[in-house]
């Protein structure tokens, strides 16, 4: 009754029998964890490579001298993005440690167990301290859509080679278009020209295909497949959950 009471006032689940060595729910828990900040690991990840020199498409938020150096003053270190990725290292090892402390033996363990004083505590303040810098990263983050439409550029449209011979395909067939965007991606890049001006010298392609759909079919904004919807239905549902 003692438990039952407990747990009400907790607001938390009445176990069905003793907890001593049933280790499952609080593994499970810092598995969650481990979880929760891979997830914000994958998305530092990706914000450390597009703040890269070579991309520099995005940036975590200016802070003075944070994430500076004492003998290289330009550099502007991506601080929160690095904690949150030892954070998930960190949770990951906790992680193993809860499923080794499963391994208990008979009705009341020997030491196993007390691998969670180390491994739960450790666990949710890294978490907790991923969290808030994850917080701190995406609600002040740096997009540079200039950066963005550069590196774009920079292949001289043969990034939306796809885009094109899909366009190409309902006219010639996949295979013949291939072959048609294929060989004009090797011209652009020998002639160092253009993937547009290219098609724009293909006869087989212009007799399908006007000036302007070609413009169309090599502009990467306009090839973003499912993103938008995507995007878009994660939203609608976070909305439903926070209205809920």
């Amino acid at each position: 009754e003692v438990r039952a009471h407990l747990a009400r006032e907790l607001g938390l689940a009445e176990p069905d029998i003793t907890w001593h060595v049933a280790r499952d729910g609080l593994a499970e828990a810092v598995q969650l964890l481990a979880l929760v900040t891979g997830s914000l690991a994958k998305i530092a990840t990706d914000i450390m490579l597009l703040m890269t020199t070579e991309v520099a498409e995005v940036a975590e938020p200016f802070v003075s001298h944070r994430g500076g150096s004492s003998t290289m003053p330009q550099k502007r270190n991506p601080i929160s993005c690095e904690l949150m990725v030892a954070a998930h290292r960190i949770v990951r090892q906790s992680a193993g440690l809860m499923l080794d402390a499963m391994a208990a033996d008979l009705e009341r363990a020997t030491g196993p167990w007390h691998l969670e004083w180390a491994a739960v505590p450790e666990a949710f303040i890294a978490t907790s301290g991923a969290l808030e810098q994850a917080k701190f990263v995406l609600a002040g983050l740096e997009v540079d859509e200039t950066r963005m439409r550069k590196n774009l550029d920079m292949t001289g449209g043969l990034i939306v080679a796809e885009a094109v011979m899909m366009g190409l395909a309902p006219f010639l067939g996949r295979n013949e278009a291939h072959d048609i965007v294929y060989a004009a991606c090797r011209a652009a890049l020998q002639n160092a020209t253009t993937l547009r001006e290219e098609l724009l010298k293909q006869k087989a392609v212009t007799d399908k295909l006007s000036e302007a759909e070609i413009a169309r079919l090599v502009e990467p904004s306009g090839y973003l497949g499912s993103a938008g919807a995507m995007v878009d239905r994660v939203l609608a549902r976070e909305a439903r959950n926070r209205a809920s």
